[in-house]
């Protein structure tokens, strides 16, 4: 329970640190965002300054046109007036009001040059302020935009802080929750350490007591005990333990149970090896379009041969269970059929070692793909190193089997602390099995979803890939199954109770459980026949001469069994000579009727014949003379040998008869008919397969001009994306050009305005000089 917690409290830190990390990267990315924001209201605020200024310069100079144009009409009255007084003095005025004209035509055109230019700056102007406008109302709307980012940002990180904060408060309370276990498991230590000395105080003076009994004990069998047969490993081997049907019922239920869990492993990995061989073909490179690489048509040779590794160990577990019934006793030192599934899984094993180094550079050579991106080629890394995880864990469970069978082969081979320690670690391998399946099926997860985003996926890819998740979900379930059931029984694999022999900590050899199971049908014959007399015992002391001399008789004994093995050869030979014999008798009866037959019809015709003429007489008679030699030598010629008969589907050895001929044509009239149909039977097959293939080639063909298709289509997206991203930098660019070159305006505007103003108060000043001097002058001309 505490490594439980422990290991909870670890992945709760984990988890908290990678939040602590992703809020640090969301703390940095609103910080940008604000200072982004920041700039860009300093930027609009510098904007409306300068806006203001420009509002503000283009009100004076409204101001002073309209000053100018009231100066302009006041001069042009004067003028006129002027010019009214000089019609009426032309004699004395003739000089200076045609020096008036003059300078009142260069005003003139200098002033119709200052309006024009004047209308040509209220246009620039009302340009650039629709340009300002223009630019400040983007700028407002991605102020906005930014305005609203933030404040996104700004809930996720409130989002997460109050998370992190729970997060933080809840890994305290188990924090503290923890502590206080970790107090109570120390006194609980404390306490066992306590018990444990008291224990150990006990155990010294249990031994103590055990060592007097002993000694006690062997002195009085010294003293008392004429023959001890403990001494004698000869004798040991008849203290035989009892049968154990409730052990033997109990195996043959947890020996059920693993072929069930083993079935499911089996096609789990089935499917797993033919998915991934269908992936080869398929990933990177399509056999159907190109060839594959030389490494990958080896690896997809080597997939193809999987059935030939994993069907036998449901086999040879299935014959396992077979072997386990009630009338048997199931322990490591009698269970010869475990070697056989040790030997399957040593050879599955080294199909995996095999195959190892193909998927690693398959996993390569998808990593060098141009499509293959960075975060795809990390998965790939992690799969190279849960497979090598995975063939290192069946490694172990292969060394683990080995050992168990090693007790069936080899006497004496393992004690029964050790036997219990490599279930142990066997159970632990199981589980970290589990837990590399596990993983390895995550990180192909996450390699298929980052696969679906690639451009070149296909859709057969996406079914087999499917399949594939498929077949590691259930090796999943199935390895996760195994292994929660050899933890369960473990108690019961370990524990010595089943056999062993009576006062003794020897595990059990076969010679022992040959016995017990005689002892058992003894003791089941006994009980079913009770009436029976009982059989005499055998005393011990003749027991022991008996067995000396069994022991002393091997050579008689070896004798005897090559008599044995004469005679059954000799009992085989006369049994054939027997059928031989029974087969000629049956012969010998079917013509010894044929002859009675044939006699009776010459009897009746000799009969039919007697009434006839003497000439008919004889000639009959030589006739059946003739007839009785040609019968004899024709069955001498048969006693002596048979004809061998031949035809188009064999060879046939009978005997020349009529019944005989009939025989050979039914039997190769059936054999022809048995082949003819056969033959229909292979040429539909044929024919289906033929439509078959001309379907698959036809799939083929069309599913090639797709991928042509897709291709082309790829390629014309591509290049349209490239100009899309060219278009786009250029008009970047034809966007920095004309904002540079507005500023440049603005400041050239400023600058002009400047220099406008300049010119103005000089033009205001000279006008002012002029009407001084034409007020001078018309005072003169008034004073003449």
């Amino acid at each position: 329970m505490a490594a439980d917690l422990q290991a909870k409290y670890s992945k709760l830190a984990q988890e908290y640190s990678k939040l602590r990390a992703q809020n640090q990267v969301l703390k940095k990315a609103v910080v940008d965002e604000q200072a982004s924001s920041a700039s860009l209201k300093d930027q609009l605020k510098q904007r409306d300054q300068s806006l203001r200024k420009v509002e503000q310069e283009m009100d004076s100079l409204s101001f002073r046109n309209q000053q100018l144009a009231k100066r302009v009409e006041l001069l042009q009255e004067e003028l006129a007036a002027s010019e009214a007084k000089g019609k009426k003095g032309k004699t004395k005025g003739d000089s200076p009001s045609q020096q008036g004209l003059q300078t009142q035509s260069v005003f003139d055109e200098d002033l119709q040059k200052k309006i024009q230019e004047n209308e040509r700056l209220h246009i620039q102007f009302y340009e650039a302020d629709e340009q300002h406008r223009r630019q400040e109302a983007q700028l407002k709307a991605r102020l906005d935009e930014l305005e609203k980012d933030s404040e996104q940002h700004q809930a996720v990180v409130d989002g997460l802080t109050t998370k992190y904060m729970e997060t933080i408060e809840r890994l305290q309370s188990d924090k503290a929750r923890l502590e206080v276990k970790a107090q109570t498991l120390e006194r609980e230590a404390k306490e066992c350490r306590m018990r444990t000395e008291e224990c150990q105080q006990q155990l010294r003076r249990c031994q103590s007591e055990l060592n007097r009994q002993v000694k006690q004990s062997s002195s009085v069998i010294q003293e008392k005990v004429p023959f001890n047969d403990t001494k004698f490993g000869d004798y040991n081997s008849l203290n035989v333990p009892p049968h154990n049907r409730r052990h033997q019922l109990k195996a043959r239920d947890v020996a059920g149970q693993a072929v069930g869990f083993v079935q499911d492993l089996v096609a789990a990995l089935l499917n797993f090896h033919s998915y991934t061989e269908q992936r080869v073909h398929i990933y990177p490179l399509d056999s159907s379009i190109e060839p594959v690489s030389p490494l990958n048509q080896k690896f997809s040779q080597y997939l193809h041969e999987n059935a030939a590794y994993v069907r036998p160990l449901e086999d040879s577990l299935q014959q396992l269970h077979q072997s386990i019934t009630e009338d048997t006793v199931t322990v490591l030192e009698t269970v010869g059929k475990l070697r056989n599934f040790a030997e399957n899984f040593s050879s599955y094993t080294h199909f995996l070692q095999k195959i190892l180094p193909y998927q690693l550079k398959s996993l390569e050579e998808e990593c060098e793909t141009p499509l293959c991106t960075t975060a795809l080629a990390v998965k790939n890394q992690e799969l190279q190193s849960d497979m090598k995880r995975v063939t290192s864990m069946f490694e172990k469970l292969q060394n683990y089997i080995n050992l168990l069978a090693l007790p069936s082969v080899q006497q004496d081979a393992m004690p029964q602390s050790s036997t219990s320690a490599v279930f142990t670690q066997l159970a632990a391998c199981l589980h970290s099995l589990h837990d590399a399946i596990k993983e390895m099926s995550k990180h192909y997860n996450q390699k298929a979803t980052l696969e679906q985003e690639l451009p070149t996926v296909t859709q057969k890819l996406r079914t087999t890939t499917e399949c594939l998740l498929g077949s590691l979900g259930s090796l999943t379930n199935s390895t996760g199954k195994i292994a929660t059931f050899f933890s369960n029984n473990l108690d019961f694999f370990t524990s010595s109770t089943g056999y062993g022999p009576r006062g003794g900590t020897v595990a059990l050899n076969p010679l022992q459980a040959e016995s017990m199971l005689a002892n058992k049908k003894k003791a089941a014959a006994y009980i079913h026949a009770i009436r029976k007399p009982r059989p005499q015992s055998v005393p011990y002391r003749e027991a022991l001469s008996n067995r000396r001399i069994l022991t002393s008789s091997t050579e008689s004994r070896e004798g005897l069994t090559q008599q044995v093995q004469q005679s059954q050869e000799k009992i085989a030979r006369l049994e054939q000579e027997k059928e031989h014999w029974l087969l000629e008798a049956q012969l010998g009866k079917v013509r010894l009727e044929k002859e009675n037959q044939r006699i009776a019809d010459l009897e009746a015709q000799l009969a039919a014949a007697l009434g006839g003429s003497p000439t008919a007489h004889t000639a009959l008679a030589s006739t059946l003379i003739h007839s009785q030699e040609d019968a004899e030598t024709e069955q001498r010629a048969t006693g002596k040998e048979a004809t061998l008969c031949t035809s188009l589907v064999g060879m046939l050895c009978t005997t020349p008869t009529v019944e005989h001929m009939g025989d050979e044509e039914s039997r190769e009239q059936l054999i022809k008919t048995h082949y003819m149909a056969r033959v229909g039977e292979l040429t539909t097959q044929l024919q289906i397969s033929d439509s078959k293939a001309v379907h698959f080639h036809s799939e083929c063909r069309a599913l090639a001009k797709r991928l042509a298709i897709a291709e082309k289509s790829r390629e014309t997206l591509s290049e349209e994306v490239k100009l899309a991203n060219q278009n786009i930098t250029r008009l970047q660019d034809e966007l920095a050009t004309t904002k540079r070159s507005y500023e440049d305006q603005l400041s050239m505007m400023s600058d002009h305005l400047c220099s406008m103003n300049e010119t103005l108060s000089k033009q205001r000043e000279e006008i002012d000089t002029l009407k001084l001097g034409s007020k001078g002058n018309a005072k003169k001309n008034k004073g003449r």
